[in-house]
C-alpha cells in the first residue's frame, strides 16, 4: 500500500467517528447488567457444583471483556460525544474491569502515537526487543525478556501483575488528576470488595471473582498481544515511522467467530481501530466492510493466530518476527566474539 493511499485512509473513515448515544447505552444495557447476573449466578452455583461456579464465572468473565471495551472507548472519548459522560462511565467500567481510568487513558494514548515505533517502544505496549538488543544484552536482561515472553508469564502472571500492581499505582510524575482518579478508584474497590467478602464470606468471592478476572485478564491481555505479534508486522525507526502504515501494517484484522466478536466489541478490526480511535467499538465493523483498502491488512483467525506465540524477537533489517531458536547461531558467534 503506498505512502498516497494510506494518507487518504483517515478521510475514509472520518463518517464512522461519530458516537452514538442510543447504541452507547444499549450497549450498557447488554453488558452490564448480564455481567452482574452471571456472577451472581456463579455464586449461587457454589451449593450446587464448583465446575458450575467456574463455568458461569467464565461466561461473567466474557462480559467483563465487552465492559472493558466499553472502558477502551472511553479513554479515547469515543463512547460518548460529552466528555464528562467519558469519564464517568470509563471510571465506573474501570472499577468493574480493575484499571485506573485516568493513568489507562495517557499510557494507551501513548501506546497509540508510538506504535511500531522502534525509537518509542516501552509505555503501554509488550515488550519487544530486536535481534541486535538481544544479542548484546546481558544474561540477566535475556533471562528477564525470555520469561516475560513465556506464556505462562505472560498470560498467567500478567493478569495479576496488571490489577494488582501496575494499575493500583501512580507514575512518579503522575498530574493530581490522574492520582486522584486511582485514588478513587482503588478506594471503591477496597469498599466494594469488603462489602461482597463480608455479605458472602472471602472463599465464595475470592473463586468467583478470581476466577472471573482471572480468565477476562488472560484473554485481555492474549487479545492486545496477538493483534500486534505478527510475523510481518510494521516496525520502524523514528525517521521512517508512519503513523498510518504502523495503523494498518502494525494492527491485524482478527477475524473471530460471531459470538466472540460481540464479546470482544468488534476489537478484532485493531487496524481500524488504530487508524481512528476517535471510532466507537460498535461501529468497526462499518468501517472496514465500507473501506476496501482497509480489507488489505494482514488476516488472523484462531488457529494461525497460535503462530504468534512462537514469535519473540524482530528482525529489523528483515521486518519480520523471529524465533528464539532462529538467532541460536547469532548467541554463539557473540560468545566468540567477546572471548
Amino acid at each position: 500500500m503506498s505512502r498516497e493511499k494510506t494518507a487518504q485512509l483517515r478521510k475514509f473513515v472520518a463518517p464512522f467517528e461519530k458516537a452514538d448515544v442510543k447504541a452507547s447505552v444499549r450497549q450498557i444495557a447488554n453488558t452490564i447488567p448480564p455481567f452482574i447476573l452471571a456472577w451472581f449466578l456463579a455464586y449461587q452455583a457454589l451449593d450446587v457444583s464448583i465446575w458450575l461456579t467456574i463455568a458461569l464465572s467464565a461466561v461473567a468473565a466474557a462480559f467483563v471483556i465487552r465492559t472493558f471495551i466499553i472502558f477502551h472507548d472511553c479513554t479515547h472519548g469515543s463512547f460518548f460525544k460529552n466528555k464528562k459522560a467519558n469519564a464517568v462511565v470509563g471510571t465506573i467500567t474501570g472499577i468493574m474491569t480493575l484499571f485506573a481510568y485516568e493513568k489507562w487513558k495517557r499510557e494507551h494514548s501513548i501506546h497509540h502515537a508510538s506504535s511500531g515505533n522502534l525509537d518509542k517502544r516501552g509505555v503501554g505496549d509488550i515488550w519487544v526487543m530486536t535481534i541486535e538488543e538481544y544479542v548484546e544484552a546481558s544474561k540477566w536482561e535475556r533471562f528477564k525478556y525470555r520469561m516475560y515472553r513465556n506464556p505462562l508469564v505472560m498470560f498467567g502472571i500478567g493478569p495479576l501483575f496488571l490489577v494488582l500492581i501496575s494499575s493500583r499505582f501512580n507514575r512518579k510524575d503522575a498530574r493530581k488528576k490522574e492520582r486522584n482518579n486511582t485514588y478513587l478508584i482503588n478506594f471503591s474497590l477496597v469498599a466494594i470488595y469488603s462489602l461482597l467478602i463480608w455479605v458472602i464470606g472471602w472463599q465464595a468471592f475470592l473463586i468467583v471473582q478470581g476466577t472471573t478476572m482471572f480468565i477476562a485478564g488472560a484473554f485481555g491481555i492474549w487479545l492486545f498481544y496477538v493483534q500486534h505479534t505478527f510475523e510481518d508486522s510494521y516496525f520502524e525507526d523514528e525517521n521512517e515511522w508512519d503513523y498510518v502504515k504502523a495503523a494498518v501494517e502494525g494492527s491485524s484484522y482478527y477475524q473471530l467467530p460471531k459470538v466472540l466478536q460481540w464479546v470482544t466489541g468488534n476489537i478484532g478490526f485493531h487496524h481500524v481501530h488504530h487508524l481512528s480511535p476517535r471510532v466507537p467499538n460498535y461501529n468497526l465493523e462499518k468501517a472496514h466492510v465500507s473501506t476496501p483498502p482497509l480489507q488489505q491488512a494482514t488476516t488472523i483467525n484462531i488457529k494461525s493466530s497460535l503462530k504468534s506465540l512462537r514469535y519473540k524477537l524482530y528482525d529489523a533489517p528483515n521486518k519480520t518476527f523471529v524465533t528464539f531458536g532462529d538467532i541460536k547461531h547469532l548467541l554463539g558467534n557473540s560468545k566468540t566474539a567477546q572471548q
